[in-house]
């Protein structure tokens, strides 16, 4: 990525998928030029959770809401110490951002941590292209003047893809700390950090726990470590057939039959632990407003998601695996995609999407008291 000055609205900018396909608008946020893999997310709200989620990193992401930035910036919702999208696409811009807590535009705000965005282009015909086409490469390029289209493309082309992308080590925390409990400490949980959000661990300290963020480079002596009463594996960016590492300290947990949950990358790290094999969706699922359904309990949930790869694993029956018998606990009811697993035989689950949900929705919430009854059981 290269940056320079922030965008007035009135420099030029181009956006450029690798398919050949153009869209021309204005500068929004950073001017200069950006590249990564075009993705789009249906929220209508929580944009600042959004561009602050690590599982973003070396994304572009396209809003299909048309107006984003309405309530600005402010310095409490953000999910990580910086934004990670690698680009922002959107269609209208709020001229003048209103709300109580609001400390500066979101324009300013992409332009002071040097975010490279475009505004002014139809998000719509972006969107159904990209659902038609599926998510590619894509750069933006802003300035008063802008190279060759033939050049822009083949730089885009040039850019790394997001297919066999190790990517968690680079959103991860270097070093270890913990988030106490609030009120009495009842329980203690490792949590391996692949890009995880700041909301997961308070909703745990929420419950009595005390969490211990690990790296992702963390070991199986590492977690033991902390004399954990569970263990927890996030979410985070890159494709999930990379992650050995973690795959092999989940194992080592499993096989110690520790009380554990595992978000988004967390639930195709247990899907490769458990033996499935993991694969890239054609546009993936991102927003805020994707039904799932609890297949333990028959509920539908309108739940949050970011995530383009998913599990490979029998939706109608249990599999024997090395660990024990696996079921498909969650599926998506737009598509039938895997949203979660659950081991019949020892304290382990998992889901794809993010029940954390700082923007909302909260319907999963209670998520989080299953893993606690979890950690209940195995210490009665």
């Amino acid at each position: 990525m290269t940056t320079s000055s922030r965008g007035t609205g009135k420099v030029p900018a181009v956006l450029v998928l690798e398919d050949g396909r153009m869209f021309r608008g204005r500068a929004y946020g950073a001017v200069g030029a950006t590249f990564g893999e075009a993705v789009f997310s249906t929220g209508m709200t929580g944009y600042q959770e959004t561009l602050t989620d690590p599982s973003y990193h070396r994304q572009v992401v396209v809003m299909t809401a048309p107006h984003v930035g309405n309530t600005g910036v402010n310095d409490e919702d953000p999910e990580s110490g910086r934004i990670w999208v690698a680009g922002y696409v959107v269609r209208d811009p709020a001229r003048i951002p209103s709300n109580w807590r609001s400390r500066r535009s979101l324009d300013e705000e992409l332009a002071r941590q040097g975010v490279v965005g475009i505004s002014g282009i139809d998000t719509r015909a972006l969107t159904r292209h990209l659902r038609e086409r599926g998510a590619m490469r894509v750069g933006i390029f802003s300035g008063n003047t802008l190279p060759d289209e033939g050049l822009m493309l083949a730089e885009v082309r040039q850019a790394p893809e997001m297919k066999g992308a190790d990517l968690s080590a680079e959103v991860a925390t270097k070093e270890t700390y913990v988030v106490p409990a609030i009120g009495t400490k009842r329980f203690t949980v490792a949590a391996i950090d692949l890009g995880i959000k700041g909301m997961t661990p308070q909703r745990m300290a929420e419950r009595g726990i005390e969490v211990h963020v690990l790296p992702a480079t963390a070991t199986a002596e590492d977690v033991y470590a902390v004399n954990p009463d569970g263990v927890f594996f996030s979410n985070g960016p890159g494709d999930p057939a990379t992650a050995d590492h973690p795959v092999s300290v989940m194992r080592e947990v499993l096989s110690r039959r520790t009380p554990l949950f595992g978000i988004c990358f967390g639930n195709q790290i247990l899907g490769r632990a458990l033996g499935f094999g993991t694969y890239k969706l054609k546009y993936g699922h991102r927003g805020i407003n994707q039904p799932v359904q609890d297949r333990t309990t028959g509920k539908v949930e309108v739940t949050a998601h970011n995530h383009g790869f998913a599990v490979d694993a029998p939706l109608e029956a249990a599999t024997d695996t090395p660990y024990g018998r696996v079921e498909v606990s969650h599926v998506c009811l737009n598509d039938n995609v895997v949203e979660g697993l659950q081991l019949l035989d020892q304290p382990a689950f998992s889901v794809q999407y993010h029940p954390e949900a700082a923007a909302g929705p909260h319907d999963a919430a209670y998520l989080f008291d299953r893993f606690v009854s979890l950690m209940e059981g195995q210490r009665a």
